[in-house]
């Protein structure tokens, strides 16, 4: 494995070029869009690295046809304890819309018994970059999480997946705390409404005709009795932090993630007129702050710093002053620290004439990244459908799964295998000679 020298190289000594800049802009006025341009963008560095790398890791896939599987987000566990159990989403379609009438099979892979399928469940609440939010719950090693819809309202299902006992919570989860016991919900079927892709079809929103109701929020749910409390509403934020012309704006939240120690959470304010706006708040709702604007995506470092994508990854500090350091300069993709935060992973969206997503190490000792694969996206997997890689650790950090169509059988699950490359990180780079 051959370590690219981010100090070095041309594409990170300049700044991102006139394409890639209108992309940026344009992305922070219209949001729900950047992704869909990102995938028509080309960058040259791509082919530069791809003739600096080495023997890339293993890559094999755990899903195969006729259906198609896929896990969606990175922020969330999607392995087991033991790392020997790998959940999944499972459909008989692509390239369109889900319909209300639409049913996934939800399951969990075998790793060490051939990949083998365990059906867990259904679900008629998903979005195809989302999901259902399938995941194991933290803390517990033997129960999963996922949201459907029962009747007039979207719920969370908690199964027990030794027992086979299900039981039902009242809402849809969006994120749950590092001990387990809560979860951050957010709106839906306001989600659905203002963006596709995210939100969940089947219950229409109530308040579409609303500009920031009071009605609709984020709320905090026990995950065990099911108690459910409103923290704040869309219009709390739009009284508290009004946008330029409130008149044109429309608000919703989507995006939440919990901090390492649970005492705060982060969440995305976003809608038309609105673009997009990082809050942090106590785990109670409180002491909310605008951290950041024009904010893509992030992951916390530690409890007081974030790591966002805008423009370049930078650092964010939890204090409310919307400064940031710049850590390396790259393009969107979906990042996540490794335990020891030595090393973060993330990937990038469909690049070059070969629309080749890549997924990387960085490694911030020396500064330089580990290319880990690139995996060709068809031109039909754009917009509301398209599969982004969305790069999963295992629990000990030493595998990363990934969603992708480059196989030819559609969007599969594909796991690489990292050992080898954290086991012999890349040495600092050798200044260049002056002349």
């Amino acid at each position: 494995m051959t370590p690219i020298d981010r100090t070095h190289h041309p594409r990170f000594q300049t700044r991102l070029p006139v394409v890639w800049a209108a992309w940026l802009v344009f992305s922070l006025v219209v949001p729900w869009l950047s992704c869909e341009v990102a995938a028509a963008a080309t960058d040259p560095f791509l082919d530069t690295l791809r003739r600096k790398v080495g023997t890339l890791p293993a890559t094999r896939a755990i899903t195969h046809g006729p259906k198609f599987h896929w896990f969606g987000y990175y922020d969330k566990f999607q392995f087991d304890p033991t790392d020997r159990y790998v959940l999944s989403m499972e459909v008989d379609f692509e390239h369109r819309s889900p319909r209300p009438d639409d049913v996934i099979g939800i399951g969990m892979i075998d790793l060490e018994d051939g990949n083998r399928w365990i059906e867990l469940g259904t679900s008629r609440a998903w979005c195809w970059q989302q999901g259902c939010m399938l995941q194991w719950r933290p803390g517990s090693d033997r129960e999963v999480l996922w949201n459907d819809r029962e009747g007039d309202r979207f719920v969370c299902r908690v199964l027990d997946v030794r027992s086979g006992k299900r039981r039902t919570l009242p809402r849809p989860i969006h994120h749950v705390s590092p001990d387990g016991h809560w979860a951050l919900v957010t709106d839906v079927a306001r989600v659905g409404e203002m963006r596709a892709g995210y939100g969940y079809v089947g219950i229409p929103d109530p308040n579409r005709d609303a500009a920031a109701p009071a009605e609709s929020g984020l709320w905090k749910m026990n995950l065990d009795t099911g108690e459910t409390e409103l923290l704040f509403s869309l219009a709390d934020i739009a009284r508290d932090y009004p946008t330029k012309h409130p008149e044109k704006s429309k608000h919703y939240f989507n995006h939440i993630q919990w901090s390492p120690d649970g005492s705060r959470f982060l969440f995305l304010n976003r809608g038309r007129g609105v673009g997009t706006r990082m809050f942090t708040a106590a785990a109670d709702g409180s002491d909310r702050r605008l951290v950041h604007l024009a904010s893509s995506h992030y992951t916390w470092r530690d409890p007081k710093t974030i790591l966002v994508w805008s423009r370049d990854y930078v650092l964010v500090d939890d204090n409310a002053s919307l400064a940031s350091t710049i850590l390396w300069r790259a393009p969107n993709g979906h990042e996540s620290y490794l335990p020891g935060n030595e090393w973060i992973v993330t990937d990038t969206y469909p690049m070059g004439s070969k629309r080749e997503q890549m997924v990387y190490l960085h490694h911030l000792p020396t500064r330089q990244f580990v290319p880990l694969g690139f995996f060709a996206s068809p031109e039909q997997y754009g917009g509301e459908w398209r599969c982004d890689t969305h790069p999963r650790l295992s629990r000990d950090g030493t595998k990363v799964c990934i969603d992708s169509p480059h196989g030819g059988n559609g969007r599969q699950m594909y796991l690489i295998d990292m050992k080898d490359i954290l086991a012999n990180p890349p040495k600092p780079a050798t200044p260049k000679t002056a002349q």
